[in-house]
């Protein structure tokens, strides 16, 4: 391999998506280039994703003629970091291959007993370690590291002390490149909790950006008006005075497109942030919440700090103010919680109505407490990241499974938000939430619909065909459950409408679906509705620059016979946070 004069490093994120990007490797960069006197010295960065091919990768490092070689290292990307650094020390011999990251900073003698090829291994925070790698201090005397020295014995550094969050430079220069992907930011480090699944709680400094620095930054992001900016602040609002002055700036000068993105906990909401949130335009923030369980004794087990009733109170708070997405996280797979405590959870934080729940299931993580604690808890998983849970004394690999299938289900009928009113039905036919997603699963199991991709429309097909299976059974009298209503004909054709309802709320279709039949309104009424709209504008405001065909074009008319009502769905004025035209009802007899 040809060696250039110079010190060329490169700085390797791959990361889970084509949208996400690495903040870590650019930090890394960004604190070097500052912080290093060194005229030779080149640091490049190049970005990846798991679903590339590898041998395009290996191609594309080995043409970069790097020195040093750096992966940044995460349980989605880990075996192919591995595989890559593999191939590359064959042909890239003389290249030094370094790994950094939360998962290689806890078993770092382990991963280079298991990998020979790597020379060493940066733990924790990394910018001033990676900093002293590249000004060429001697390997015996950097903090945070693992290595392997001359005679290929592997050697321990003691840890470095947490950086000055102050000390670390912004990383964005511009932001031409991150189009279209998600912009990751951060204001703390450190956790003040102790979760025992989470890494964060291993490092209890917690340490915040001064907001002078925070303001300039935000001030950045709004001038060049991002999509969307993650903060990656572990429990964002820990500090309530750091809470209070980024929200109250990030309101006070909102751009009208950038939305921000914040994890905290919920139960730590007070009045003044609520009341402050409330005047924020919608979409302006969302929250994601972490709740993982409702079962006090696992809760207590897992060294959690939550207060459910307090949690609950402030999603009701911000659910019924209508500006702020919500995201709330269950996770499977922890002590103390069996399936039917995994249900009773499920069914807690379903009732919270969140915009999106998320069902996870444990992964545990080396250098976690969960970790230390495996043989007591029964606890089985993968030996390969992602460490995900197979089964514990609790829940069963059968019962992982299920929760599997309940999970993609989840995801399909609730979390895209696509069949809203149609499953509001079967929470009236159903005695619980997980009832339904449960015997949906069962449903696409009997029918041999899970190993298939299916399209939207079918989708909503196949939620039909499980609502009549459902009054086949009732006529039969077997019940999913006892609150089964009667009147099936008449029950179907009302989920039947409401599917078609929420596909129109969704969905501008000029092609009609096949399971939405034609549409009860005559063409008669629909041309007389247009062209009255075209002179008045009475139902569709804004569309006075078009005419009766442009306006026709924009908008859906749909008469619903067994919901007795006529609907307007308008295209051009839709939701912010849901994505849904605007609705109104229209009196067909008023023409």
């Amino acid at each position: 391999m040809k060696k250039c004069q110079s010190m060329k490093i490169l700085l390797v994120g791959i990361n889970a998506k084509y949208i996400h990007s690495n903040l870590a490797v650019r930090t890394l960069r960004s604190y070097a280039e500052k912080n290093v006197r060194r005229e030779d010295l080149e640091i490049e960065i190049e970005e990846y994703t798991i679903n590339q091919q590898k041998e395009d990768i290996l191609r594309d490092i080995y043409e970069k003629e790097a020195d040093m070689v750096c992966f940044s290292c995460y349980i989605w990307n880990m075996g192919y970091v591995e595989t890559i650094a593999r191939e590359l020390s064959k042909i890239c011999p003389d290249t030094s291959i370094w790994l950094g990251g939360p998962e290689v900073s806890y078993d770092a003698r382990e991963v280079l007993i298991r990998n020979p090829e790597i020379k060493g291994v940066m733990r924790g925070e990394g910018e001033c370690t990676f900093a002293e790698l590249c000004a060429g201090e001697a390997l015996t005397g950097i903090l945070g590291i693992t290595f392997r020295d001359g005679d290929g014995r592997i050697c321990e550094n003691e840890w470095r002390e947490p950086a000055d969050l102050d000390e670390v430079p912004f990383v964005y220069e511009d932001l031409e490149e991150f189009a279209h992907k998600i912009i990751y930011y951060e204001t703390s480090r450190g956790c003040p909790f102790s979760c025992s699944y989470c890494l964060s709680s291993i490092d209890k400094k917690l340490r915040f950006r001064s907001f002078s620095l925070v303001k300039e930054e935000l001030d950045f992001f709004l001038e060049q008006r991002a999509e969307q900016v993650k903060f990656v602040d572990r429990t964002f609002n820990c500090s309530h005075s750091h809470a209070m002055k980024i929200w109250k700036y990030i309101a006070e000068h909102d751009n009208g497109i950038t939305n921000f993105h914040f994890e905290i906990s919920a139960d730590l909401l007070n009045e003044e942030e609520l009341e402050l949130i409330k005047g924020m335009r919608p979409g302006l923030i969302q929250l994601e919440i972490g709740v993982q369980s409702t079962n006090e004794r696992t809760i207590q087990e897992i060294r959690r700090t939550m207060d459910f009733e307090k949690l609950s109170q402030a999603v009701r708070i911000l659910k019924d103010m209508g500006n702020v997405h919500q995201h709330l996280d269950l996770i499977a797979g922890l002590p103390y919680e069996d399936i039917q405590s995994f249900a009773r959870s499920f069914d807690d934080v379903y009732g919270l109505r969140p915009h999106q729940l998320q069902l996870g299931f444990l992964k545990v993580l080396k250098g976690s407490y969960m970790e230390e604690n495996r043989e007591a808890y029964g606890l089985v998983c993968m030996d390969e990241p992602p460490y995900e849970v197979l089964y514990t004394r609790w829940l069963s690999f059968k019962d992982i499974l299920k929760l599997k299938g309940i999970e993609e289900m989840v995801e399909v009928y609730y979390n895209s938000r696509q069949f809203e009113h149609a499953v509001s039905m079967l929470e009236e036919i159903f005695d619980s939430p997980f009832c339904i997603y449960e015997r949906l699963w069962e449903y696409y199991r009997e029918k041999g619909l899970w190993k298939i991709q299916h399209k939207r429309s079918a989708r909503y097909e196949i939620l039909l065909d499980f609502m009549k299976s459902i009054c086949v059974r009732e006529a039969e009298g077997g019940r999913p459950d006892e609150s089964v209503q009667p009147d099936a004909d008449f029950q179907i054709r009302r989920f039947r409408e409401l599917l078609i309802y929420d596909y129109y709320l969704r969905e501008n279709a000029k092609t009609r679906p096949d399971f939405a039949g034609e549409n009860p309104l005559g063409k008669e009424q629909a041309r007389r509705f247009y062209e009255k709209e075209a002179e008045n504008h009475r139902y569709f405001p804004g569309y006075g620059a078009y005419d009766k065909n442009q306006i026709r074009k924009m908008t859906h008319l749909e008469y619903f016979p067994a919901l007795k009502k006529t609907v307007l769905f308008d295209y051009l004025h839709r939701n912010p946070l849901n994505y849904e035209a605007r609705t109104c009802e229209w009196n067909c007899n008023s023409l």
